[in-house]
């Protein structure tokens, strides 16, 4: 079986949100005409509590794009975003939801981030999407959203490591790019990893 994971396709990862992309409004429609091709949809949110330690506000002295430990492992402090019950945390106004299956929820620990959909980035907890997609027998997952550097990376990585075929729609993504060549080196540790690097 297939299923379709949008990832993080949030207003604060959108045009005019708090940790914009560039372009990440563009990936909605792209969203919306490949659901009618699935029929399992699947959707992810960044879901950060307003506490949480990845936000350079919650760290004296500290701005945002610096690196700090947390849990471990080394952070990049970002802009506040996608806190829980707020604007910014919701789905793109323009995004059809009502395929959407079920949303996972991650980042929701202040003490350690979550780029992956499937594991916090200590792979400590797991968000529950892994299991769900081996409990609807599913083989082979397409991704797509935001961001293609971050979330999407990781997400795809973990999944490829725990067993699925793993396709992803570069033009269903965008990238934050905060170093030049971010979105490439991304796509070629994907494709490393066996991730398949497709259009849709």
């Amino acid at each position: 079986m297939k299923a379709l994971v949008l990832i993080d396709l949030q207003n604060d990862f959108c045009p005019g949100g708090n940790l914009a992309i560039h372009e990440g409004d563009q990936v909605i429609p792209i969203a919306n005409r490949l659901q009618q091709k699935f029929d399992l949809v699947i959707a992810t949110k960044d879901w950060h509590p307003q506490d949480h330690l990845s936000f350079a506000s919650n760290h004296a002295d500290r701005k945002i794009g610096d690196v700090v430990m947390l849990s471990g492992l080394e952070q990049i402090l970002w802009p506040d975003h996608c806190v829980q019950g707020t604007h910014g945390a919701e789905f793109h106004p323009e995004l059809q939801t009502e395929r959407i299956k079920i949303i996972f929820y991650k980042g929701t620990d202040k003490f350690i981030d979550s780029y992956s959909a499937l594991y916090d980035n200590a792979h400590l907890r797991s968000t529950g999407l892994g299991e769900y997609l081996q409990a609807q027998q599913v083989n082979e997952i397409y991704m797509m959203g935001l961001a293609t550097d971050y979330c999407v990376k990781y997400s795809a990585l973990d999944a490829k490591k725990a067993g699925f075929d793993v396709c992803v729609m570069m033009d269903g993504c965008r990238g934050v790019e905060l170093q030049k060549g971010d979105v490439e080196r991304a796509i070629e540790e994907m494709r490393a990893a066996g991730v398949k690097i497709v259009t849709t």
